[in-house]
């Protein structure tokens, strides 16, 4: 099983993306775990990346696509994956596109999970209060939303355009939001 895992924050991907990795014994891609990764094995790659962090900017789509290249060539890949933080534009989107193609592999599913956007602020603020996160605080979780609904939103038509999305209610008790994930992509699969 192949899935990406789309959502604003807040709406539980962190939680569902554990549960779906177990319930398809597949592996769990974060592009963040995957750059540390790459940043503390000293790669050539993450030397690169690790310079345009540096300047407080993104690491550009080129990198982090040959990143998921040699990622997506790992063994533990072969029996299926979870993205999950990429992509998070149409850009990287096209490019994840060509390289799957590259290496005769296709998504099996994209899961766009839903939330209101003020269920979504309570959740956040609730998480700061209890986790301490400082990125928890109403002015940055506004912002947040913001960015993710114009540069990450537009990914929900591109998948739907390919006929391999999935739109989720993130409303709910954990285990059902999960049966709902696994019904939706079991029915388009």
């Amino acid at each position: 099983m192949r899935l990406i895992l789309l959502g604003p924050p807040g709406v539980g991907k962190g939680t569902q993306a554990q549960r779906l990795k177990d319930h398809y014994s597949i592996v769990h891609l974060s592009t963040g775990d995957i750059l540390r990764a790459e940043i503390a094995a000293g790669s050539e790659l993450g030397k690169h990346a690790q310079t345009f962090m540096d300047e407080g900017e993104l690491v550009p789509d080129d990198i982090l696509l040959e990143m998921m290249n040699q990622r997506l060539q790992q063994p533990d890949c072969r029996e299926g994956y979870l993205l999950d933080g990429f992509p998070r534009t149409i850009p990287q989107a096209e490019g994840l596109t060509n390289l799957l193609q590259a290496l005769d592999q296709s998504l099996d599913a994209v899961v766009a999970l839903t939330a209101d956007r003020e269920e979504l602020i309570r959740r956040l603020l609730l998480r700061g209060k209890t986790s301490g996160r400082t990125d928890d605080n109403l002015a940055v979780i506004r912002q947040r939303l913001d960015v993710y609904q114009t540069q990450t939103q537009p990914l929900v038509d591109y998948y739907q355009r390919t006929g391999l999305l999935v739109e989720v209610n993130g409303i709910g008790d954990i285990p059902e939001i999960t049966e709902r994930i696994i019904q939706a992509i079991e029915a388009l699969c």
